[in-house]
């Protein structure tokens, strides 16, 4: 290396520029954010040996985006209670007993985190979150949140949908209402209902819940 920086390499000479790796929003968004004490907030998954504490999150989250950049931050799971063994075991026959559970969509969503696809149930809760709501205003700023974070496709949490709804979401978004991504929320539940559910039935996420639900029942 001489006194400019450079190295030379027979008849190659190679100049250190400096890091070129650009900043991603994600990282932003981590250096950003402040720091939680996750073992006092433990999360609903804590009954379930096949799920991470809150506590680890951070660890497990590095880990994947480590692996795959495309999914951001995991927001914390929905607040719920232990299911019954009853309960868990109808998931296996009905999707949309599973799906209106809150522990069901929190352990489905744990495996679709394994399989890199969560920004389905991610989108799938927001627009329930957005039929929720009745000010015209609020409804049109998260209306455009959702249309950034799961429709464009610049978003690296883009969810799959077929040209026609995307037009008519386009549409749609001209003047935004609660029922804005109807037509696309049903697509992305059939999408859930006819791919990812049948390998969480049989994924080790669905059958350790199944074991562990199985045998506090029986020592109870």
């Amino acid at each position: 290396m001489d006194r400019s920086g450079n190295v030379s390499t027979g008849a190659y000479s190679l100049q250190y520029t400096g890091p070129d790796l650009i900043e991603s929003p994600m990282s932003r968004y981590d250096r950003n954010q402040p720091t939680r004490n996750h073992r006092s907030n433990p999360c609903c998954f804590c009954w379930c040996c096949c799920c991470s504490c809150s506590w680890n999150e951070d660890r497990n989250r590095r880990r994947r985006l480590s692996r795959d950049t495309k999914l951001e931050i995991v927001p914390h799971c929905e607040v719920c209670s232990k299911p019954s063994s009853e309960e868990v075991c109808s998931w296996a026959s009905s999707f949309e007993k599973l799906m209106k559970n809150p522990a069901g969509r929190n352990v489905f969503r744990e495996f679709l985190r394994t399989e890199y696809s969560e920004e389905n149930m991610l989108f799938w809760l927001a627009c329930e979150e957005l039929k929720k709501d009745y000010c015209k205003h609020s409804i049109e700023d998260k209306a455009r949140m959702i249309y950034e974070d799961y429709i464009s496709i610049l978003s690296p949490k883009e969810v799959s949908l077929d040209s026609r709804v995307r037009e008519m979401i386009n549409r749609r978004m001209q003047e935004p209402s609660s029922h804005t991504f109807d037509d696309a929320q049903l697509q992305i539940y059939t999408l859930m209902h006819r791919d990812s559910f049948p390998r969480f039935l049989n994924s080790g996420v669905y059958k350790s819940l199944l074991q562990n639900i199985s045998r506090s029942s029986s020592e109870s």
